[in-house]
């Protein structure tokens, strides 16, 4: 066994989803680097202890990363593991954020309950808490009715089986990486509901100045994947958006070439926009600005109004 050499304090949430991220980035870490200890610590966000609001009333992005982004420039954690989907377009002054491993399935996942057969032409009770993916099955499936659902996975699941909702909207990603890929009932493909930027990936959150950290956490990255998120990330902040509004982006890398689909919407999925723009990874960045300003010009900015919000 190599002697440590130093120890790295590893952040994040105490879900089990979290914490199975967590560690499965560090077990990967731990084979590139076993001279170092990597220990992990829970951090509690806001978004794990204000449950009795819907996401988009509380502020959207940013929630599940704050207490976790302060311990990081106090010094408390040298690095921390997060769902990309999760993060803000920018970071706080001195911190950074990089995509890591390759990207898990992307799409949203339908979760029905076992009494209640998945019917297109019911007036079902589907829990959600994002307004992207309700305004998206909004204009999918009319007959359907929205209700906010918030906690960890295992919480929405334990609703959905107590009877609740009749079925959930959750990420593909986060079932299958806790086990659960036979929870699925359907996988909606991406032209019916497209992802949010940055679903499926996950990335590592450290402080610029500890530049021997952000070079060993780079052994990790997939150039591919890399390049997909910058696309999605830049359309998003070239948007200025975020939980709050219905935005959607979702890319693929083939042959080093990008496809980026951009989707703005309405709340309640009356209305959406669409753009799509290809390019070589090389142009990941301005693929995401030019995405953007096509829906711009379609008139994406007053369907962007947070004035819209449900009450």
């Amino acid at each position: 066994m190599a002697a440590v050499s130093e120890t790295i304090r590893v952040g994040t949430r105490g879900s089990a989803l979290a914490l199975w991220q967590t560690n499965f980035v560090v077990d990967q870490l731990r084979v590139f680097y076993p001279e170092i200890e990597w220990s992990i610590t829970v951090i509690k966000t806001q978004g794990d202890i204000l449950l009795d609001r819907p996401l988009f009333a509380l502020g959207g992005r940013g929630l599940f990363v704050k207490e976790i982004e302060d311990a990081l420039l106090e010094g408390t954690i040298d690095l921390a593991i997060h769902s990309l989907k999760d993060m803000p377009t920018t970071q706080p002054d001195g911190l950074a954020v990089m995509a890591i491993g390759e990207r898990e399935d992307p799409r949203d996942a339908l979760v029905s309950h076992a009494a209640t057969p998945l019917d297109d032409t019911m007036p079902l009770r589907i829990g959600t808490s994002s307004l992207r993916r309700r305004a998206q099955l909004q204009a999918w499936q009319p007959r359907w009715n929205f209700a906010d659902v918030r906690g960890n996975v295992h919480t929405r699941l334990a609703k959905l089986d107590s009877g609740d909702y009749d079925a959930l909207v959750l990420a593909a990603a986060g079932l299958n990486r806790l086990g659960l890929p036979q929870r699925i009932t359907r996988l909606l493909d991406t032209s019916d509901c497209l992802p949010a930027v940055g679903q499926g990936v996950l990335c590592a959150e450290y402080r610029l100045d500890h530049v021997a950290l952000a070079t060993r956490l780079s052994v990790l990255q997939d150039p591919h994947t890399v390049a997909a998120v910058m696309a999605e990330r830049s359309f998003l902040q070239c948007l200025d958006g975020g939980c709050q509004v219905p935005i959607a982006g979702h890319a693929t890398v083939t042959d080093d070439i990008i496809a980026l689909r951009g989707r703005v919407a309405s709340l309640d999925g009356s209305e959406t926009l669409d753009a799509s723009v290809s390019g070589p990874i090389t142009q990941a960045v301005a693929l995401g600005v030019e995405a953007a300003r096509l829906l711009l010009a379609q008139g994406a900015d007053r369907l962007l109004q947070r004035d819209q919000l449900p009450n």
